[in-house]
């Protein structure tokens, strides 16, 4: 399958930031009907190869760029459309996520020297064309299906003796405990807002001053303004408050899960209403984790003794709300399976935990950091331990149906280019002739 490995490379999210300043970033190696190929953007691909330990040499990076422009291009002439808000969230969350790689906003500007505006707008273009390659894509394979029958047939065609081999899993059930804002630090928070909010009852102007300091990445650049929302869909301290105001009043400092927000209603319309904020959040690193630690001690030694079942205490103690309903149960982000593989791509904290724990075991309280940031300690329970084995229809089926399906869209996608290369312009630099693109 010509394509396979490529077509899985252009799902992936990456973004790429000029650091490098060996690179070319000029040079046009290709040109696939109105869009570019960069030199800088083919070596930066093989270099993301070679980091996740899946080497592609440049033929192969190139190609995979090629597939993607020729799914926009494909997209453009079939008005296949990422809508805006699609847009902005995947931006957004695409910028909370190297928050988190980076650690702060600020490291983030110090490691590109460019403001966080810059790279948010350099970003999207990257982001949309890729959210479009991939809407072409689902297009493309959105009736295909997988049944039994073919799982199996994809199974048998498969060597005996090279049948994949499923790595070590284990389902983990967590406790977690957040740790709380000092008062010392919730005083800073609110004298800052407090601050602001005074500079702008003196006239300074309420979304110049967000952009400069809200630390809400998806609304900041637009002035903290947050569009309309209906009720329900914010916190509820939030929105008690933006639903209280009168349009253009400010509300008093309001404490939620995000932080701390001076908030302005522009406008109320019936159960929804238009507002903006400046948030400020805690100082994370600088949290007290010591009360989330006892406490956790102590629950520990209780579900130990039998005084309350891991169990019930998730659902009394636990401070994760994403996992909370799910009996704790932590889900893979890739796969949306409670199995994860027990090896390098767990995070290493918890591996190093978990991976010498006997089944039924709690760990020691440990740090941990929630998704979109806040800081606490946890506790894990191996609830299932699957050790490393040959894949079989039995104990796997669900990964090869997986496997079975991304063969069968592969297939499809595969004969869905031969047919398109056929519609858009194509042309390649003579450094990168040698590459036979699209099995040419």
């Amino acid at each position: 399958m010509m394509f396979k490995k490529i077509w899985i490379l252009i799902l992936l999210p990456f973004c790429s930031f000029a650091q490098n300043t060996n690179v070319n970033i000029d040079k046009i190696v290709a040109k696939i009907d109105n869009y570019y190929i960069l030199k800088s953007e083919v070596e930066t691909l093989v270099e993301r190869g070679k980091a996740d330990n899946d080497p592609i040499d440049r033929c192969q990076a190139l190609e995979s760029l090629a597939i993607q422009k020729l799914l926009v291009a494909k997209a453009e002439i079939d008005s296949v459309i990422v809508e805006d808000a699609m847009l902005v969230e995947q931006l957004n969350a695409r910028m909370q996520e190297m928050v988190r790689a980076y650690g702060s906003e600020k490291n983030i500007v110090q490691q590109f020297n460019k403001s966080i505006e810059t790279l948010k707008s350099e970003l999207k273009n990257q982001v949309k064309e890729q959210m479009t390659a991939q809407k072409m894509q689902a297009t493309i394979t959105e009736k295909s299906n997988i049944t039994p029958h073919e799982v199996k047939a994809f199974f048998n065609r498969i060597p005996k003796d090279s049948l994949p081999i499923i790595p070590t899993e284990v389902i983990i059930a967590q406790i977690v405990r957040l740790a709380k804002v000092t008062k010392t630090q919730k005083a800073e928070l609110i004298e800052r807002l407090t601050d602001i909010k005074r500079r702008v009852e003196l006239g300074e102007n309420f979304a110049e001053l967000a952009k400069e300091y809200s630390e809400d990445q998806g609304s900041k650049i637009y002035g903290g303004d947050l569009g309309w929302s209906k009720r329900g869909q914010m916190v509820p301290e939030f929105e008690a408050a933006a639903m209280q105001l009168d349009s253009g009043k400010l509300s008093d400092i309001v404490e939620s899960d995000f932080g701390f927000h001076l908030i302005q209603t522009l406008e109320l319309r019936g159960q929804e209403f238009h507002a903006r904020h400046i948030l400020l959040r805690p100082d994370y690193s600088r949290l007290d984790l010591d009360e989330p630690k006892h406490f956790l001690d102590s629950l520990k030694k209780q579900i130990e003794i039998d005084s309350i079942t891991f169990a019930k205490a998730i659902k009394l103690h636990s401070e994760d709300k994403q996992t909370v309903d799910a009996g704790g149960i932590i889900i893979d982000p890739q796969t949306g399976s409670d199995k994860l593989p027990l090896d390098v791509s767990m995070e290493p904290n918890l591996y190093f935990t978990v991976e010498p724990m006997k089944l039924g075991n709690i760990s020691a309280p440990m740090n941990y950091r929630t998704p979109d940031g806040k800081t606490g300690m946890r506790i894990v329970l191996l609830k299932k331990k699957i050790e490393a084995h040959k894949a079989n229809l039995t104990d796997d089926y669900e990964k090869l149906k997986s496997f079975a399906l991304n063969n069968k869209q592969s297939e499809i996608v595969e004969k869905w280019f031969r047919e398109a290369i056929n519609e858009v312009y194509i042309n390649i630099d003579a450094e990168y002739q040698v590459c036979k693109l699209f099995g040419q």
